[in-house]
């Protein structure tokens, strides 16, 4: 093996395609992806959309909805990522070019910083909940480790994964297992009316803002699935599947306890000591895949080594930890504008403009900025401003998406049209 092989190997293939040698199968991939969206703040946004509507039929209907939405936008990613084995970084210079794909990846590094600050609290706060010990320092120990986690890269990410996955899976069942019990059956659930009900635009958006940002960021996960079938499927059965049952796990236990943070609904349940350890593994494995994610961004940003960004990106994270759980549900309202456009963009220069196919970076011109792409982004966020509040116009990160594809493809033909 070549000296600059493993090099690139150690950093995790950031600004270049990922080798055949290192590409993995279905279940590796599914593994990794449902770690990513295994997420106890998706418990948390289900507890949300549990307190607002229904259980039967309209909280189902909004779940599935919102990650049909996640699972076909990341299946389109994921095929781009899958056909190029590139990150979607790396995927954004294509579309924004250069120096204009740095935009997007600090957007989407900020963002991911920012949830890996969330999970970290998240994993803090049940451990102080139940043993008393100080939040801070487990901020700081929980920061640590999951932050030295990344630094070794997918590989890690894909072993805690194989963990963390069928526990979580565990603990989500138990949850709904007692709540069921406590309220004398299913039934009891399902004829419970939300005092403040939400509108289906307004669940529709939260299901999708939750995680729409992972959902643009597949290509930095599914760029190392060996073919193109498997990288579309691991996508859907992380957002479709992975995702509703995490929703549906904290909406059944915000029905049953009134509590939309997962961490009261366990201690209520009795579950706190037991599922402790599983929730921490749980957080860990998403906040993992959230830290690579940023360090990527970042090594597009500034073409230094993601294990060196990645530690930077932790300590931030990490510091601003307690700040960002507390001020969680304003990220779902500013995430679900801003960043579903990126992927739009590439969905529309990929597929559309160019055929669903590019050259390898290293045989490609790029530009430095694409300004149809700048162009498409700012009309898709006000369209998102614009959106009606009932009717299938509603549901805001989709009128995002489409509208970004479209325009991006529409302003390409003018503003670069050959001379």
């Amino acid at each position: 093996m070549s000296e600059k092989l493993v090099s690139n190997q150690h950093d995790d293939f950031a600004l270049e395609p990922v080798p055949e040698s290192e590409r993995r199968g279905l279940i590796s991939m599914s593994v990794v992806m449902l770690g990513f969206t295994f997420f106890a703040a998706s418990m948390w946004t289900g507890g949300t959309l549990g307190q607002g509507f229904k259980l039967w039929p309209d909280l189902i209907l909004v779940i599935l909805f919102g990650n049909l939405i996640l699972g076909v936008y990341g299946a389109f990613l994921g095929y781009a990522a899958s056909t190029t084995n590139l990150s979607t970084h790396i995927l954004a210079r294509y579309a924004f070019g250069i120096n204009g794909s740095k935009l997007p990846s600090f957007m989407l590094a900020f963002t991911q910083i920012g949830w890996f600050g969330v999970g970290v609290a998240m994993f803090a706060y049940p451990i102080n909940k139940f043993t008393g010990f100080p939040v801070i320092p487990l901020i700081l120990i929980g920061g640590a480790f999951m932050t030295a986690t990344v630094v070794i890269g997918m590989k890690a990410i894909e072993k805690i994964s194989l963990i963390a996955v069928p526990a979580i899976i565990l603990l989500g069942f138990m949850s709904v297992g007692k709540a069921i019990a406590d309220s004398g059956g299913l039934q009891p659930l399902i004829e419970v009316k939300p005092e403040n009900t939400l509108t289906v635009a307004v669940g529709v958006a939260l299901a999708v803002g939750s995680f729409i940002s992972g959902g643009t960021l597949t290509p930095d996960f599914v760029r190392f699935a060996k073919t193109k079938k498997i990288g579309v499927t691991s996508t859907i059965i992380g957002f479709t599947f992975g995702n509703s049952l995490m929703f549906l796990f904290g909406a059944i236990g915000a029905i049953a306890t009134g509590y939309s943070d997962i961490s009261e609904v366990l201690a209520i349940q009795g579950l706190l000591g037991g599922g402790i350890a599983l929730l921490a593994l749980n957080i860990w494995t998403t906040n993992d895949n959230a830290l690579y994610a940023s360090g990527l961004g970042l090594a597009n940003i500034t073409g230094l080594k993601r294990k060196h960004l990645t530690i930077f990106a932790g300590t931030i994270g990490t510091i601003f930890a307690a700040y960002l759980y507390n001020n969680f549900t304003g990220w779902l309202t500013f995430l679900s504008v801003s960043l579903p456009p990126i992927g739009g963009i590439i969905i529309g220069d990929f597929f559309i403009k160019n055929k669903g196919d590019y050259p390898p970076p290293k045989e490609y011109k790029f530009k430095k900025i694409n300004w149809a792409a700048i162009v498409a982004w700012i009309i898709a966020i006000w369209v998102s401003k614009l959106s009606p509040e009932t009717g299938i116009l509603s549901i805001v990160p989709l009128n995002a998406i489409i509208t970004a594809a479209i325009v991006h493809v529409i302003a390409d033909k003018f503003i670069n049209k050959e001379k």
